[in-house]
Parts: C-alpha cells; sequence; structure tokens
C-alpha cells in the first residue's frame, strides 16, 4: 500500500507548473510575511532578555508589563519558546514548492497546538482586559481550526486543503507580530491621548490579527481566481 499522506499529481506539466506559480506570494506579501518573522523574533527575543536580566528601563508602562509577565514566567516561557520555533520553521514551509508533506509540518502541528494551548492560558493575564482576552479567544480558537483542518485534509491525502488551512494558520499566528507596529503608535501618542496598556492593549490586538487574518484570505481567494482563469 502507498503512504496515505501522499497523493500522485496527475496533472500535466504546464498545468502543474501554472499551480506552483500560484502558491509564490507577490512581493508586497513577502515584505510583511518577513517584517512579521522579524518582529516576531525580536518580540520573542526582548522578552527572554526581560525574564533573564530585568532591568529598569525608567518607562514606568514597560516596567509594568516585564513585572506582568515575570509573575508567570514559566507559562510565558512555554507559549513564547514553542513560538519562535513555530515562527523559525514557517518559512520552510510556505516557501517550498512542493505541496508534498515533508519535515516542516511534522514540528508545526505539535508546536501549533502547545501555542495554541498556552495561548489560552495567557489569556488569563491579559493586559487589555477583555477586549484583549475576546480577541486572543477568538483568533486563537481559528488557528487552532486553520491547523487542524490542515491536519485533517493531510491525512486525507488533500495536499492543496492541507496547504490552504496551514497558510491560514501561519498568517493568523504571525498577528501577534501585526499588533507590535500597532501598539508602537499608541505607546508613541500616549502622551497626547493619555490611554494607558490596559486601555489600548485589546484595540492592538484586534487590529493586528484581523488584518493578518483579511489579507491571508485576500491572496488565497486571489489565487482561487487566478486558477479558475
Amino acid at each position: 500500500m502507498g503512504n496515505p499522506l501522499r497523493t500522485v499529481d496527475r496533472e500535466q506539466p504546464g498545468k502543474r507548473a501554472d499551480r506552483v506559480l500560484t502558491w509564490r506570494l507577490p512581493l508586497w506579501l513577502r515584505v510583511g510575511f518577513w517584517a512579521c518573522i522579524v518582529i516576531a523574533v525580536a518580540a520573542v527575543v526582548r522578552r527572554l532578555f526581560a525574564l533573564a536580566h530585568p532591568v529598569h528601563s525608567g518607562v514606568p508602562q514597560l516596567e509594568a508589563l516585564d513585572d506582568l509577565f515575570a509573575s508567570h514566567a514559566k507559562l510565558t516561557l512555554a507559549h513564547i519558546l514553542p513560538s519562535l520555533a513555530f515562527v523559525l520553521i514557517a518559512p520552510f514551509f510556505l516557501f517550498r514548492s512542493s505541496d508534498e508533506t515533508s519535515w516542516p509540518e511534522y514540528l508545526l502541528f505539535p508546536l501549533g497546538v502547545v501555542v495554541g494551548i498556552t495561548a489560552y492560558a495567557m489569556s488569563g493575564y491579559s493586559v487589555g482586559g477583555w477586549v484583549e482576552r475576546s480577541a486572543v479567544l477568538l483568533f486563537d480558537s481559528l488557528f487552532l481550526f486553520s491547523l487542524f483542518s490542515a491536519y485533517r485534509y493531510m491525512r486525507r491525502g488533500d495536499l492543496i486543503a492541507k496547504r490552504r488551512w496551514m497558510i491560514r494558520a501561519i498568517a493568523i499566528l504571525l498577528g501577534i507580530a501585526t499588533t507590535r507596529p500597532v501598539m508602537g503608535i499608541f505607546f508613541a501618542t500616549s502622551r497626547l491621548t493619555h490611554l494607558q496598556p490596559n486601555q489600548f492593549f485589546g484595540v492592538a490586538f484586534w487590529i493586528g490579527f484581523s488584518l493578518n487574518t483579511v489579507i491571508a484570505e485576500f491572496w488565497l481567494h486571489g489565487r482561487d481566481r487566478q486558477l479558475t482563469k
């Protein structure tokens, strides 16, 4: 019997080349993806450094955030370390032309489950209260659903559907990176707006995760339109 995780591609060479071409991200999306990767890695490294070597930055808002994460350091590490691994492996999946299942998926699935479960636990310490918590609960659920759907289609041998759902999962997870520039804007304008982190963190989460989710769907549906032409 053949491997149930593999399917035989019976397309003509020309059609197969067209299909591979449509998986290639446009330049603007590649720039956005790598920007999210860099921001996500930098955020994890900064958090690891703050946990290992607490310092007083002189900025009360940042010190309060550092103290909050330090109060549940083990949970924070259980969340950000698998997240870092997921983010570093994601490009090997996303920029592979083949739909065949390979080593990135076998790592992304278990890492994603850990990230999703610990994200639920982390929501109990939400800086932005229920506004932030509601964003985490919604988009974390969408992330886990996308991850489960990708795994289910992989088991069925529908590798194209697996890829689509894994792209959704990656985009949603990278939404946390998109929240960082939004938070930066709120921090930079706080002297004018007088908004505190507990007032704008939730809004930043909704903006960041929503942008990534919508952009991923926009690109996937655009790819579908290309294939039907």
